[in-house]
């Protein structure tokens, strides 16, 4: 918790002095002597003392004063809010390479699953697009809350030749700008989630798309899939290796603000889908709870009042 207006806090400078003097007052009283010789008498005449209550109204009392001081001194505190306009695109590298099978059953299937397993965890409210890219990218499903579009966009799609990461991130955060009337001057909160398993070999340069979500405030997370010992034959019955291309990736994601991940496995990849969807699920404000103190010193004082109404028979 931290305080917008703290200056008000040094009115507990002379709060605590005040509970100084009340305590100082009756510590006092307490060493006069009783000059009265027949103590049967004094019982009678003189009425017995409260005791302990007769401090509860003023510990209420003060404690009405330091909470109304706090709450004069704005307290806020972090609070998770739900990004209503989050967006978040999902740019899946369908290159060929993605067939390899050092990933069951292949780079490409298992890649479709988790994406899916994603999009069903993140909040019904986000947008959500699907970029397909290899060697061309092009934004299948624009942002849209339709989970049951994007579903089909997925598990319709196809390889092919080629590996446009440039491009993927271009076109994604050309969708994003495209979200709503508003988009433009004030851009929602949005990420792109880009996984491949290759380098780039079409399109314009990585470095290119990476300036251009720098420049828009887009987050990049890339995950790099795959195995250094992925293989796939050709339509010829040549088998090539198709090494995963991690530093790649990873300076996208570092360019951007973005988070690199590195995925060997299905069960690895639905994972780190899982973290990138709860980064992305809340953003951080501060509140002002200063009404809190406020009707906690109202309170207080009511419970001041009432207890020495109720055992002495009149209001402080």
């Amino acid at each position: 918790m931290s305080l917008k207006s703290p200056g008000w806090l040094l009115l507990l400078i002379p709060l605590a002095a005040l509970i100084v003097a009340y305590v100082v007052m009756h510590r006092r009283r307490g060493r006069y002597a009783v000059r009265f010789t027949n103590v049967d008498l004094l019982d009678k005449v003189a009425p017995r003392r409260p005791g302990w209550r007769r401090h509860v109204p003023a510990a209420a009392f003060c404690g009405m004063l330091c909470l109304l001081v706090v709450g004069f001194a704005r307290p806020t505190t972090d609070q998770q809010v739900p990004r209503e306009r989050a967006t978040i695109m999902v740019a899946l590298d369908v290159s060929a390479s993605m067939e390899a099978t050092d990933v069951r059953p292949s780079r490409f299937e298992a890649a479709k699953e988790a994406a899916l397993t994603f999009i069903d965890r993140l909040p019904e409210r986000f947008n959500v697009g699907l970029v397909p890219f290899s060697g061309s990218a092009n934004v299948a499903v624009p942002p849209v809350t339709d989970r049951e579009a994007l579903r089909r966009a997925i598990e319709q799609l196809d390889t092919g030749s080629g590996t446009a990461i440039g491009e993927a991130v271009v076109s994604s955060a050309e969708a994003i700008e495209r979200l709503d009337a508003q988009a433009r001057r004030e851009p929602p909160p949005a990420r792109v989630v880009l996984l491949s398993d290759g380098e780039n070999s079409a399109g314009r340069p990585i470095e290119a798309g990476a300036e251009l979500a720098r420049e828009a405030r887009v987050p990049v997370s890339t995950i790099a899939y795959g195995t250094e010992d992925g293989r796939v034959e050709l339509d010829n019955g040549q088998t090539i290796t198709v090494p995963v291309d991690g530093p790649a990736l990873e300076d996208l994601a570092e360019t951007t603000g973005g988070s690199f991940y590195e995925a060997a496995s299905g069960e690895e990849l639905e994972q780190v889908y899982e973290d990138i969807g709860s980064s992305v699920g809340h953003r951080t404000v501060q509140r002002e709870v200063w009404p809190w103190f406020v009707a906690g010193g109202l309170l207080a004082a009511l419970a001041a009042a009432a207890m020495s109404l109720a055992w002495f028979g009149r209001i402080p």
